[in-house]
């Protein structure tokens, strides 16, 4: 057993994707039925969906939790789906926003050993064991992203899309980094860095913008991403 977050959880449970054996391949069964699903679900929403990103250890007294409900109540008051994946924190807190005024509100809950359960506030739920289809389903059905201050788990989001947008797999869309004092470290590194070192371009550094304000994600998000 090993402890992660204070709860007990059994090796073989936490490591699963290390314990493959012979006829694993029948687990591509498993893949390409939540791609099916997330595909034929995902598809029946007609109109253009925000992905909201952020941590699941959020409150929601928190001042981040308060900023990504008022986003998901305007951009749902405003026409849009609001799109998170599924769990408690910033997700929850987007998932919120947009039933607080009977918009669509979607979930693309994913399974783990510790942390994430589905909020109540996705009246579209959907639940998935891989990482990498879920991941699709929120890139593929968002026209933007908002990526609230988050872990790992956020800016493995973050720079998948990012990555997708710079190398053109995917069409550019909004992406927009709440909270400057939480974002400029990393994004002055980018600069000082990576832009320094030429691994990247001036024009990358385009991809992204940094808001604070509610009000102004939300004009901006409508202004560039028309219904």
């Amino acid at each position: 057993m090993v402890t992660i977050n204070g709860g007990k959880v059994d090796d073989a449970q936490q490591y699963w994707l290390d314990t493959f054996n012979v006829g694993d391949s029948w687990r591509l069964f498993r893949i390409m039925a939540e791609f099916v699903e997330g595909f034929d679900s995902l598809a029946t929403v007609k109109r253009p969906a925000v992905s909201i990103f952020g941590s699941a250890r959020f409150g929601e007294d928190h001042e981040y939790y308060q900023i990504a409900r008022a986003v998901g109540k305007g951009l749902s008051e405003a026409g849009y789906a609001i799109m998170t994946g599924g769990g408690p924190g910033i997700m929850e807190a987007g998932n919120r926003g947009a039933d607080d005024v009977n918009g669509i509100s979607i979930g693309l809950n994913i399974d783990l050993p510790f942390e994430q359960e589905g909020n109540p506030y996705a009246n579209m739920p959907l639940k998935f064991k891989y990482f990498f289809v879920r991941k699709v389903m929120l890139i593929k059905y968002a026209m933007a992203f908002i990526a609230m201050p988050g872990g790992f788990g956020t800016l493995d989001e973050l720079f998948e899309a990012m990555t997708l947008i710079q190398t053109r797999r995917i069409k550019s869309f909004p992406i927009v980094l709440v909270g400057s004092s939480y974002w400029s470290g990393l994004v002055d590194w980018i600069r000082e860095q990576m832009l320094e070192a030429q691994t990247i371009e001036e024009d990358d550094l385009h991809i992204f913008q940094i808001l604070d304000d509610p009000d102004e994600i939300i004009r901006y998000i409508k202004r560039t991403v028309i219904i």
